[in-house]
């Protein structure tokens, strides 16, 4: 596990809510923690535990990993084709998109990880066809358009006869 300045996650967590445009009272309501408290941590005068990392996370509602990682309680993932450190980098998105946005790339890697034993014909789902239905028009009917004004050719009101 690599060691972590405390100023870093401080300054990290500050970045952090500056960016979502959050109150230090905002954020720490959020979190459930004082304001003092929040203050020290972004200035880096206390180092919060994993659990008050996580209500910070959710406060700022992005993911808990982040900031374990920031913090250096969990090792950063090994390469992953550059698609999470391009998320995390794109100034275009807020963290809750980032956030989304991994969440959802990480159950397709999860549901394509290792090889998946083909379907077999009793696993493929039933799928019931209905025929198509096609209306011919009887004998002596409408020419199309020649309706009502305002009434498609074949549309009748109700108790009305198309000539």
């Amino acid at each position: 596990m690599r060691t972590v300045n405390v100023n870093e996650i401080g300054d990290y967590i500050r970045q952090q809510r500056e960016q979502a445009k959050i109150s230090l009272r905002q954020l720490a309501q959020a979190a459930g923690v004082s304001n003092p408290y929040l203050s020290q941590i972004e200035r880096g005068l206390r180092r919060p535990s994993a659990e008050i990392l996580q209500q910070i996370a959710k406060g700022l509602r992005i993911s808990a990993e982040v900031l374990y990682v920031q913090a250096g309680i969990l090792e950063d993932r090994p390469a992953d084709s550059g698609v999470r450190s391009a998320v995390l980098a794109d100034p275009g998105l807020t963290e809750r998109q980032k956030q989304i946005l991994l969440e959802i790339y990480e159950s397709f890697r999860i549901e394509t990880a290792g090889p998946q034993p083909p379907l077999s014909d009793a696993d493929e789902p039933a799928v019931t066809l209905e025929p198509a239905v096609t209306v011919e028009p009887a004998s002596g009917a409408a020419a199309p358009g020649a309706g009502a004004p305002g009434r498609d050719a074949g549309s009748a009101a109700p108790g009305e006869r198309i000539a």
